[in-house]
């Protein structure tokens, strides 16, 4: 008898508030398998980003914080870490908008991805090498300062400043807003080759609902701070609700995601 792998991330229940009164997320659950690509998905304001900023335990500087449940990584709880000692840890967040630091240039910025760890330079080095070889146009623009460079160079010097620290999970938010569709493919595919070649699993908050579904293992889709679905990527792609409330294949008017007979069943247990 064969037992299943723990998951890498386990979120249990939680409940996120903003300043003290504001309840965001509702009782959220979810899992990420390692060596897996998990999708968070849903509408803006669905509570997506978050659940990524309740792991990495940034919610302190909107003034949010977790009351209930446990988020636990490779079966250590992490809800009181520091968010400094989660990337020694292995678990890195690539901001929404990017946030590169716009005087440096853009290998000055990976760099500083590697400042917690221990190694040699000699290392430092080679995980620079492999970031250039993902992303060739980095390469190119090594020298440029990241403020005068484009929004997908700079999205891809985010991404290229988690690897540099070496992690086991990168946490995702919005890698696609404000990129062009064909910006947003080459991105995707990146995550993918570094997913299957690197072994990195990654968790990402999307609103890109379709490009998300094609790159992702498993997904969850998020409505009003709770999990109203999840599932095999590739059968959340056949959903007919998905497909009408997120993917736009709908020949009617469209409805809210509580209308549907899952979301009805699944609000019993969520209550």
């Amino acid at each position: 008898m064969t037992t299943e792998k723990a998951p890498i991330l386990a979120i249990n229940n939680i409940e996120v508030i903003y300043d003290h009164v504001i309840l965001v997320l509702k009782g959220v659950s979810l899992e990420v398998h390692e060596k897996g690509i998990v999708a968070l998905l849903g509408a803006n304001g669905a509570g997506k980003s978050t659940t990524i900023k309740a792991i990495s335990n940034l919610l302190a500087s909107e003034r949010g914080i977790v009351t209930k449940g446990s988020i636990e990584f490779e079966g250590q709880n992490i809800n009181a870490s520091n968010p400094a000692d989660l990337v020694k840890m292995g678990v890195v967040q690539v901001m929404e908008g990017r946030h590169c630091f716009e005087h440096l240039t853009i290998e000055e910025n990976l760099l500083v991805g590697a400042y917690t760890r221990k190694e040699g330079r000699k290392s430092v080095q080679e995980s620079l090498e492999m970031v250039y070889n993902y992303f060739p146009h980095l390469r190119e623009r090594r020298k440029s300062q990241a403020g005068y460079t484009s929004g997908g160079e700079q999205q891809m010097c985010a991404i290229g400043r988690a690897l540099m620290a070496d992690p086991h999970m990168i946490l995702l938010d919005e890698p696609s807003m404000g990129l062009a569709p064909q910006l947003v493919e080459e991105i995707f595919e990146i995550v993918k080759k570094l997913n299957e070649e690197q072994g990195v699993t990654f968790l990402l908050a999307e609103q890109n609902t379709a490009v998300a579904l094609r790159y992702a293992t498993y997904g969850y889709i998020m409505e009003n701070g709770r999990v109203v679905m999840d599932g095999k990527a590739s059968n959340l792609r056949e959903n007919e609700d998905v497909k009408e409330f997120y993917l736009g294949v709908s020949d009617g008017e469209q409805k809210s995601f509580r209308d549907v007979k899952q979301y009805r069943r699944r609000k019993r247990w969520l209550a």
